[in-house]
């Protein structure tokens, strides 16, 4: 026993001494953390390299923190590159920390995963949270306008609209040309949902070779984005808010009462019309500043973090709220996400993420094309508060605009609802393996409720009468209608990751992964009409089921549902910092096509040279602190636009059939299927350069791409039927090259500045339809798709001039209905004669050029910023102006208009009964090349001494100015005409206004 208690007293002596050994190789480490401009990082995280041990710095820049003394210290600051310092047994270290601007450490997203920029060879581009939320934008997206190359973004002015995006041009005729969207791994189609201010980064995947991973989803290019996680160290409350008026800078020039009057006089006396009587109008009224206002918008944001020893937990709650410059148009939506980490050993972490989000939406009933279409000389109501009604030879195309808003004003509301969840657990095991798997469920409703009131009381002024009051139109009923949409989104990834350094410089890292997704969407509508209910005022009643049954009514409804399942692999290997390998391989199938052609093999290859490693490169080569030259090829699927019933037979119910002397209801194939249909398939090589030089302060990167799609989904129809079916047609390619170039410096410590640009181009051509001769239409024959030429291309006659005499017809190729004071057009056949064959392309909706230009400057607490972003090389069609060769109001244009020979050769006639001057030609393209002055800001961040007092470790008050100008040639009130239909783009029938926006906003945190 004796000894058995010497033995156990020994050991309890030795555990002693270790514990105390152990305890002896802890060190108190302090120190201060500044930026490249000496001023103080506050709550910047000091983590113990291996471990979710650490703290955050002060309001000064102080830290401490006890670690082993053989430890290492990871010090890490969004904006900034992260340092690992061993400690070495010190007791002080202080870090200034470098801005990560053009770092190579930078980690983007890549196909579920994550990688080094340094070690990329495909072509990915990313932008910081902290650029998108400095602008007062309800939509992330809308912020990346001018950031990127390759990348093409046109909005819209109206609240709550979703931008269109296109990545590196148009893959295909059929669908959405949209590109992909990844939240946290969750595969979304928009991100309209997210708050700005919760936004870390977004990574936009451009190659084929980046994308192939996605299988048959990310064909258009995917755009990744990773929300804010909460930050190691104390609880931070962070608060952002911005409030801003919104102002139309220009409105489009129609002329006044004075100039409508000589118009439209000079227009009767050519049709050889009496004339109009104006003695009761003599009003001159702007219809424009009628309807357009200057208008609210406010963002905020509100995030709580918090870190403990095994958890970390992040809310983030955002509201925004945006008027339209239309009046009665407002926008509003509400965004909760609480994200939630746990580790519950060192080897298994779980997590899980919640996002709610609700908007409301009050569309405006304003139509913009009637306030550029409604004769000034009708004034908005009389003394007595009654509406006017337009002249009668306008009141069957245009009504009085204040009198139909103010009557249907809040008479829609659309409301949505969308709840999106994930859990995920890692374990990590084998010292260099890590699985992880993640369920994600995506739950969405909106719903419209609409309500058409009773007319009001109007006056009638006229033509030589006295005005009198009259009913509208006795006509209109009231009406009440609904629509509901629900989507539901189910997802589940599992990855294996291998992640290991070998000796002798190898690196290599590689994932092995299964994947599936399911989608359902379900749609019902209805209306019903009502000639005793008007309540306006009240939505409550705005139900079907309150309106009298009896009464007119109508429904309908539809669903889709599909799904994909893949399973996928990478490997990323690197070889001495210098020669770089990754690859990638999936197999996916989709429920869209028939159980033979639903899968299919997609994979990428890319290969990266570091040449500043070599050491022929660092003796000889001076001033080049990094060149990397890289190559990739993918391959990958492509089934937008192709819906699960193309594949099979669908029933026509519209049909009859004939037994003896009998006519019976039946059905028939509306379409037919074709059994061999499949996905497309997009094949692109990328070739890419890389350069930092001048100690990094000049960063350079160039990519050159080829990327080609075959077998597009294209409707057909069946010889001699009105059937169609859909088969794989075609090929088309996209080529373009992609610079960006900035330079980084400072003047002193304390003045720093940046400027950075970029540049892209891209050339689309349609390398054959698959069938000789084929087309396909858009826009009424506007838009053309054909063999040789770029996607929807406007097609039409091209204007050489004005016919002056007829004489001048004697000897120019005409119409043969023809006269003096007629557009004249080339005869591109040569044949003598203007026909439909003398049509020919006229140029591209979508603009081939892009680019994009910022400067930055920060002194002390100071920093100003100035960004622009602008396109070139497309066309406009202006085809609000087809309404000045009718009897509606007319733009200042008209006022050249050709009256005797010699008065004008730009301008035709003013006789709306000459069809052939409505002819599409080049009359209507007005060039679309455009530079705007995107943001200008200045900002003020308080140093942290100041705030001490109060518990704030940071603060930056800023104000800003978007869009404040625009140059342009185009009329409108913005050249970003709309690019949302592949076939059918670039018409500017009265865009909503893209508004500039003045605001000023603050960054709290406490």
């Amino acid at each position: 026993m004796k000894k058995i208690f010497t033995k156990f007293s020994v050991l309890i002596v030795l555990c002693l001494l270790l514990l105390n050994v152990a305890y002896a190789q802890n060190v108190t480490i302090k120190g201060v953390v500044k930026d490249d401009a000496g001023l103080a990082v506050p709550s910047a995280s000091v983590i113990i390299k291996g471990t979710t041990n650490g703290t955050q710095t002060d309001v000064n820049g102080n830290y401490s923190i006890s670690a082993p003394a053989n430890g290492t210290l990871v010090f890490t600051y969004i904006g900034y590159t992260t340092q690992e310092i061993a400690i070495n047994n010190r007791t002080t270290i202080n870090v200034d920390f470098k801005s990560a601007t053009n770092d190579l450490q930078q980690v983007v997203v890549v196909g579920y995963g994550t990688q080094k920029k340094r070690d990329l060879t495909g072509s990915i581009a990313s932008v910081k949270g902290e650029d998108i939320e400095k602008l007062a934008v309800t939509n992330p997206i809308a912020a990346l306008q001018g950031k990127v190359p390759g990348l093409t973004i046109s909005n819209s002015g109206s609240p709550g609209s979703s931008p269109t995006v296109r990545i590196r041009g148009i893959n295909s005729t059929n669908g959405s040309a949209n590109p992909l969207y990844v939240v946290d791994g969750l595969l979304q189609d928009n991100i309209d949902y997210l708050n700005p201010a919760d936004i870390e980064s977004i990574d936009l995947l451009r190659d084929a070779s980046s994308v192939a991973i996605f299988g048959l989803r990310g064909a258009n290019g995917v755009i990744a984005v990773t929300t804010k996680r909460a930050a190691r160290g104390k609880t931070r409350v962070n608060f952002q808010s911005t409030l801003g008026i919104q102002h139309v800078t220009n409105q489009i020039d129609v002329v006044d009462a004075n100039g409508f009057k000589k118009l439209y006089s000079a227009q009767l006396a050519n049709l050889k019309a009496a004339p109009f009587d104006y003695t009761n109008y003599t009003a001159n009224t702007n219809w424009q500043d009628q309807m357009i206002r200057d208008a609210v918008i406010n963002t905020n944001s509100l995030s709580v973090s918090n870190s403990g020893e095994k958890s970390t937990t992040l809310i983030n709650i955002g509201y925004n709220n945006q008027d339209g410059i239309i009046k009665y148009n407002n926008y509003k939506k509400f965004i909760a996400r609480l994200s939630e980490e746990i580790k519950i050993t060192d080897k298994i972490k779980v997590g899980a993420d919640l996002t709610g989000f609700h908007w409301r939406n009050e569309p405006t009933a304003a139509s913009l094309n009637n306030a550029l279409w409604a004769a000034p000389i009708v004034g908005v109501k009389n003394d007595a508060g009654l509406y006017y009604t337009m002249p009668s030879f306008q009141r069957a195309q245009v009504g009085n605009l204040v009198y139909s808003t103010e009557r249907n004003r809040n008479t829609s509301i659309q409301r949505g609802y969308r709840i999106n969840g994930s859990l995920f657990a890692e374990v990590k095991f084998l010292k260099d393996f890590t699985l992880k798997s993640t369920v994600y469920t995506d739950l969405g409703f909106n719903n419209t409720r609409g309500y058409s009131p009773l007319p009001y009381t109007v006056v009638n002024l006229g033509e030589g009468v006295v005005p009198t009051a009259t009913f509208y139109d006795n006509t209109v009923r009231t009406s009440v209608n609904q629509n509901t949409f629900e989507s539901r989104r189910y997802q589940q990834d599992h990855t294996l990751n291998y992640d290991k350094e070998y000796k002798g410089g190898h690196k290599l890292n590689a994932i092995v992964g299964f994947t599936s997704f399911k989608q359902s969407t379900t749609t019902l509508e209805g209306s019903r009409r009502d000639t005793t209910l008007n309540v306006p005022n009240n939505s409550n009643l705005w139900y079907l089921g309150i309106i009298n049954a009896n009464n007119p009514s109508s429904n309908g409804g539809g669903g889709t549902e599909f799904s994909n399942t893949g399973v996928f692999g990478r490997i990323s290997y690197a070889y001495q910092n210098k020669y770089l390998l990754n690859a990638s391989i999936r197999r996916d199938g989709s429920s869209i096509f028939a159980p033979k052609n639903r899968w299919g093999t997609f994979g990428s290859v890319g290969l990266g040279w570091v040449a500043s490693e070599e050491t022929f490169f660092k003796d000889n080569v001076k001033g080049i602190d990094f060149l990397k030259l890289r190559a990739a090829w993918g391959r990958l699927g492509n089934a937008n636009g192709a819906t699960e019933n193309r594949a099979q037979v669908g029933l026509d119910n519209g049909s009859t059939a004939i037994f003896g002397d009998n006519i019976y209801t039946a059905v028939s194939e509306a379409f037919y299927a074709d059994p061999d249909l499949r996905f497309e398939v997009v094949q692109g090589i990328d070739l890419g350069l890389d350069i930092r030089a001048l100690n990094n302060r000049l960063s350079t990167e160039v990519n050159l791409y080829n990327k080609t799609s075959s077998g597009i989904i294209t409707a057909q129809t069946l010889p001699g039927t009105t059937k169609g079916y859909v088969t794989n047609l075609g090929k088309i390619s996209n080529k373009g090259i992609e610079v960006s170039l900035s330079w980084n410096d400072k003047i002193t410590s304390e003045l720093t500045y940046n400027i950075s640009g970029n540049f892209g181009y891209n050339k689309n051509k349609v390398n054959s339809t698959g069938i000789t001769s084929f087309q396909l239409l858009g826009n009424g024959g506007v838009n053309l798709t054909e063999t040789g030429r770029s996607i929807g291309y406007f097609y039409g006659y091209t204007q050489t001039g004005i016919y002056q005499s007829t004489a001048d017809l004697d000897k120019t190729p005409h119409f043969a209905n023809s006269l003096p004071g007629d557009i004249s057009y080339a005869d591109i056949n040569g044949d003598g004669i203007i026909s439909p064959l003398d049509r020919g392309y006229l140029g591209t909706p979508f603009p081939p050029y892009s680019y994009g230009l910022s400067i930055g400057l920060a002194y002390k607490g100071f920093d100003a910023t100035i960004e622009g972003q602008g396109v070139a090389g497309n066309k406009i069609y202006t085809q609000r102006r087809t309404a000045n060769f009718s009897i509606l109001n007319y733009e200042s244009n008209r006022l050249n208009a050709w009256t005797t020979p010699g008065s004008s050769n730009i301008e035709p006639i003013l006789d709306n009964s000459r069809g052939n001057n409505l002819l599409f030609s080049t009359y209507f393209l007005e060039p679309g090349d455009y530079f705007r002055l995107r943001n200008v800001q200045l900002g003020y961040t308080f140093g942290a001494n100041a705030l001490t007092k109060v518990g704030i470790s940071k603060l930056r008050l800023f104000v800003s100015g978007q869009n404040v100008k625009t140059w342009t040639k185009a009329t409108g009130y913005t050249p970003e005409a709309q690019l949302g239909n592949v076939l059918g783009s670039g018409a500017d029938n009265g865009i909503y206004p893209v508004p500039a926006i003045y605001s000023f906003g603050l960054n709290v945190t406490f």
